[in-house]
C-alpha cells in the first residue's frame, strides 16, 4: 500500500423526505442566496423542486434558478451559471439531480470565484476554491454527491474532460432513495454500470498488498450485483434502491481508492463516445470495460482471475489462470446485458469510421501527452485496438 491523504468532509443526510429540510442544511453551511441548478422534467413533475423551494422560503433563503442540464453536461450552461451567480451575488450552489447536474454545479461553483476561464480546471489546474455546494440526488450512478470530481463536455470541439479538487466535495448531500423509485429501468441500469465501473477503475492497480481496499471494492460489487435485478424488476423496492444509492457514493468518494494506483483509461475511452454520439455514460462504459479487460488482462492475469473468483464465483484454474480471467469477463458481459446494457458499437450508435479520431483525441486532445491509464499505459494504437474490440 502507498502513502495517502484522505479527507471527505461532506455531511450526508440519508432517508425519506429529507429534501424537505434543505433550507436547514443550507443555513447550517452559511448559505444566504442560492443558485438552484437542475435539468427539468422529472424534478418539476415529481414536485421535488416545489418541496425544495418551500423549504428555502420557510428558512428565509433567497434563490435563483438555472435549469437545462442535459446528460454529458455542456460548457455553455456552465458559463451561463457562472454569469448568473456573479450577477445575483449567489453564495451557495444547490444541485438537484444526478451526476450531470452535480458536475455542472461544481463547475459553476468553481468558476464563479475564479478570475480566469473555468475550463482551466478541466485542463489540469487543481480546484482549490469554490462556492459551497449542496446536492439532492435523484439517480444512483456517478457518485459526484461525495466526490472531489467533475466531468464537463466542451462544446468547442465536443470532447469531455474531468477536473478535481477538494473544493469540489459537496458541503452536504441529501440522499433519499425514494427519489430514485420512478426512474425507468434503462436509467437505473446505466447508473448501476457506472457504479461498477468506478469500482473497477480502482480495482485494477499495479500496487501490491492492498487487501483492505480490494475487499471493500469486491463487497460493493457483490452488493450491486445482488440488488440490480431487484430494482430493475421493481424500481419501487426502497431497500434495494437504498443499498445501491449508498454503494454508488462509496464507489466514488475514493475511500476504496486510497493507497493504490488507479487506472481510469476506460473512462477516458468512453468519454470520446459519449461526447461524439451523446450516448448515456453508463451504456458507453458497458461496451468499453469488457473490451478494455480483454485487451489488458495479460498485464496482470492473476488480478483478473482474483476478480472472477471473488466476485463472479468462477472456479480457479490454477494451471491456466487465463481461463478464469476470461470467464470473469464473460460473466461481466452477461450481467450487464441481462440488465439491458448494450454490448457493442451498434448499441451506442457509434461508427467504425470514427475510431482513429477518437483514439487520437483520447490520447492527445487538449494537451494530453499521448498516454492514458494507470494500470496499463495505453497509446493511441492501443486505444484504437480496444475500440475495434467493441465492433
Amino acid at each position: 500500500m502507498e502513502n495517502f491523504k484522505f479527507y471527505s468532509p461532506t455531511y450526508f443526510v440519508f432517508g425519506k423526505e429529507e429534501e424537505t429540510r434543505t433550507g436547514h442544511y443550507i443555513k447550517r453551511f452559511g448559505g444566504k442566496k442560492v443558485l438552484i441548478h437542475y435539468g427539468g422534467g422529472s424534478v418539476i413533475c415529481s414536485g421535488l423542486l416545489d418541496r425544495v423551494k418551500l423549504s428555502l422560503e420557510t428558512d428565509g433563503i433567497e434563490f435563483v434558478e438555472l435549469d437545462g442540464v442535459k446528460p454529458n453536461p455542456r460548457s455553455g450552461l456552465v458559463y451561463e451559471g457562472i454569469e448568473l451567480c456573479r450577477k445575483e451575488n449567489v453564495d451557495f450552489v444547490l444541485a438537484i439531480g444526478g451526476g450531470s447536474t452535480i458536475d455542472s454545479s461544481k463547475a459553476i461553483a468553481a468558476g464563479a470565484v475564479y478570475e480566469g476561464d473555468f475550463w482551466d480546471f478541466y485542463q489540469g489546474k487543481l480546484v482549490t476554491k469554490a462556492l459551497p455546494i449542496g446536492t439532492i440526488l435523484t439517480i444512483s450512478a456517478a457518485g459526484s454527491e461525495g466526490s472531489p470530481d467533475s466531468v464537463i463536455t466542451n462544446e468547442d470541439g465536443m470532447y469531455k474532460r474531468g477536473a478535481t479538487g477538494e473544493a469540489f466535495r459537496p458541503a452536504f448531500s441529501i440522499l433519499n432513495p425514494a427519489l430514485t423509485q420512478t426512474l425507468p429501468p434503462f436509467q437505473i441500469a446505466c447508473g448501476i454500470t457506472d457504479i461498477m465501473a468506478h469500482l473497477f477503475e480502482r480495482y485494477f492497480t499495479t500496487t501490491t498488498e492492498v487487501e483492505v481496499t480490494d475487499r471493500m471494492i469486491e463487497g460493493l460489487l457483490l452488493t450491486v450485483i445482488k440488488e440490480a435485478p431487484r430494482v430493475i424488476e421493481d424500481p419501487g423496492n426502497y431497500q434495494a434502491q437504498a443499498n445501491i444509492m449508498w454503494a454508488g457514493m462509496m464507489a466514488h468518494n475514493n475511500s476504496c481508492g486510497v493507497g493504490r494506483v488507479q487506472d481510469w483509461a476506460s473512462h477516458d475511452i468512453e468519454h470520446e463516445l459519449s461526447a461524439i454520439y451523446d450516448c448515456a455514460h453508463g451504456a458507453g462504459l458497458a461496451v468499453v470495460f469488457p473490451a478494455w479487460m480483454q485487451y489488458n488482462m495479460k498485464h496482470d492475469i492473476n488480478r483478473f482471475a482474483q476478480l472472477a473468483v471473488r466476485v463472479w464465483g468462477c472456479e480457479m484454474d490454477f494451471m491456466n489462470p487465463e481461463n478464469t480471467a476470461k470467464a470473469g469477463i464473460a460473466a461481466l458481459r452477461r450481467f450487464w446485458t441481462s440488465i439491458g446494457m448494450p454490448s457493442d458499437f451498434a448499441g451506442l450508435g457509434a461508427k467504425e469510421e470514427d475510431i482513429e479520431k477518437m483514439a487520437h483525441t483520447a490520447c492527445h486532445g487538449d494537451g494530453r501527452n499521448g498516454v492514458i491509464g494507470g494500470f496499463a499505459k495505453l497509446e493511441e494504437k492501443d486505444v484504437a485496438a480496444i475500440y475495434r474490440l467493441m465492433l
